[in-house]
Parts: C-alpha cells; structure tokens; sequence
C-alpha cells in the first residue's frame, strides 16, 4: 500500500507553513514547532485548549534510505540524504492534512473540538490525554475494569 504524498515535492518548511496559515484560518491563537532527531513536535492555542501533536521522525540510519530497495545495495551518502528527506516531508504533508481535516471536521459540525483533537489536548500537568488515557484503555481491555477518573489539577 502506498503512504499519502509518498513523492511529494512539497518541502517540510512549506509544511509546517501551510499548517501554521491553516491553524490562524480556524482561529488559533498561538503556534509553535520544535524537533530533535527522533520527533518534530507542534503545538497550538485555541482561546480555551492547547494542544500537541508529536511526528515522529524516521530513523536516518534505517536500511529503507542506506539501501537501494531492488538491489539492496548501500546508497552514496547524497542517496540515503535524499531518501531520508523524502520520508520526512511525506510525514509533514501527512500532519497538514490531519490537521486540516480535523478542524474542518470542527468547522462544519460533523465533529466537536473536543472530540476531536483529544488525544492531543494537554492537561494541565502538561501531558496530552494520550498520554494519560491510551494505557488507562488498554488496561481497562485486558482486566474488564474501568479506569479511575482523572485527578484535579495539582492533585495527586
């Protein structure tokens, strides 16, 4: 199968651009992106939530971009480079359009904001729902018990 905009010639900063106009578009009130070698993170500000997302970045040491994929031979330097940037600009032009899709979704009432961007929204203990709640479900499947609520802010 193949991956959404696998040969894309849009760069990763026209990206980030692009979803950066998106987020001003519908009314966000703040943006910010950062990255390491592993993740690029971006996160926004509505007048009432904030919200993360985390884009995990390929590794460039991967044999899909120090290999050729017929012949499995080693790529030059230049090669691997290419093919490792190719990956992540597929991964940026992916990001864009979730995020677009989902404040769209918002925008024409298929969807609540909440509802939609959950996973992503940080409490405040600065942690995304995700992660608290993904391994709380994961419990509650494998015992049959639900998960506790979540505590107060500044609790314990």
């Amino acid at each position: 199968m193949s991956k959404y905009a696998e040969r894309t010639t849009v760069s990763s900063d026209q990206s980030k651009a692009e979803i950066e106009r998106t987020l001003s578009r519908y009314g966000a009130t703040g943006f910010m992106y950062g990255w390491d070698e592993t993740s690029a993170v971006i996160m926004f500000k509505t007048s009432e939530r904030q919200v993360k997302f985390a884009l995990p970045l390929p590794d460039r040491n991967d044999r899909a971009f120090t290999h050729t994929e017929v012949k499995k031979e080693r790529r030059s330097p230049e090669s691997t480079d290419k093919a490792y940037e190719q990956a992540v600009k597929q991964r940026w032009r992916a990001l864009a359009l979730v995020v677009k899709a989902k404040l769209e979704a918002v925008e024409t009432g298929i969807t609540g904001f909440d509802q939609e961007f959950m996973a992503h929204i940080v409490l405040p203990d600065g942690r995304t729902a995700g992660e608290v709640m993904i391994p709380e479900i994961a419990l509650s499947y494998e015992t049959g018990d639900m998960p506790p609520m979540l505590p107060a802010p500044g609790g314990d």
